[in-house]
């Protein structure tokens, strides 16, 4: 039992200094304000007060939500067609999965000094193929119409790799008797794709939305990167955890921060919790 507990030790001490005391500590330094690096002063409640009259918590909820919508079903959708597609006997498969996780290992710097050259509106190689066929591109960072759908599309396309990886393992721990059985039967393989893998490989698919939704409420660096506060858009692509980073580190006032981040804590539980009794109804476990 000693040794039990010397092994989960590291582990234990990790989750309460990394984890579990900074929860506690955010919600005790949301109920003081603090000037600068002077004293905290107890206020109770008016940091959140004041966070239910700041008009731009509101625009930042939207953006927060709406970047949710643009990325999780999308990014879940075309990770299933490409993890089925690797799943199937093809040429260079092995190659295909190292391209598509290539995303994964790349700093979120990186990433965005890359698109943001692909967005730029005068020299972007985006802009540069919609005008060679006759169509004028946006600036697409600067736009109000599409600064936020920029990053989602950066969002997509960064996540695909991980969540391919895990509906892949899911897609291949399905038994092949299943897919013969049904082939006996008759079904063509639409068929079997709705009827066999999709209920089938549902607990992963559960898991990916469950945490591609709650990486998604918790956006920063992409848009924290290619949004500052300088470009027209940025009222239209500010979302909860850029607000919180202004409040509290460009801001110093740490305790209206915090007041955002327990904001935010309870959007991402609401939602979570909304997947959880969802589960029940539409996940299949063998």
């Amino acid at each position: 039992m000693a040794a039990a507990f010397i092994l989960i030790a590291p582990t234990i001490i990790g989750l309460c200094v990394l984890n579990i005391y900074p929860f506690f500590d955010t919600i005790r330094r949301s109920l003081y304000k603090t000037q600068g690096l002077g004293p905290e002063v107890y206020v109770g409640l008016k940091n959140f007060e004041k966070l239910f009259k700041d008009s731009m918590i509101g625009h930042a909820t939207i953006n927060t939500l709406l970047y949710m919508v643009l990325t999780v079903p999308v990014g879940v959708l075309l990770s299933l067609i490409f993890a089925a597609l690797l799943n199937s006997k093809i040429r260079g498969r092995d190659i295909y999965r190292g391209i598509y996780f290539l995303p994964m290992v790349v700093a979120p710097a990186a990433v965005a000094m890359v698109w943001r050259w692909i967005f730029n509106a005068e020299n972007g190689i985006l802009n540069i193929a919609l005008k060679a066929i006759g169509i004028q591109g946006p600036s697409w960072l600067a736009d109000p119409n599409t600064a936020l759908l920029s990053c989602a599309i950066i969002g997509v396309w960064s996540a695909i790799g991980y969540d391919l990886v895990l509906i892949l393992a899911g897609l291949q721990s399905i038994s092949k008797s299943y897919y013969e059985a049904a082939e006996i039967d008759g079904a063509n393989g639409i068929q079997s794709f709705f009827h066999i893998t999709i209920p089938m490989v549902s607990p992963t698919l559960f898991f990916v939305v469950l945490m591609r939704a709650m990486t998604s409420l918790k956006q920063f660096d992409t848009i924290y990167l290619l949004i500052n506060t300088r470009n027209p858009a940025y009222k239209n692509a500010t979302v909860l955890m850029t607000l919180f980073y202004r409040e509290a580190f460009e801001k110093f006032n740490k305790g209206y921060g915090s007041a955002i981040v327990i904001y935010t804590f309870v959007i991402i539980a609401i939602f979570t919790a909304i997947q959880f009794i969802s589960e029940k109804k539409l996940v299949h476990y063998e």
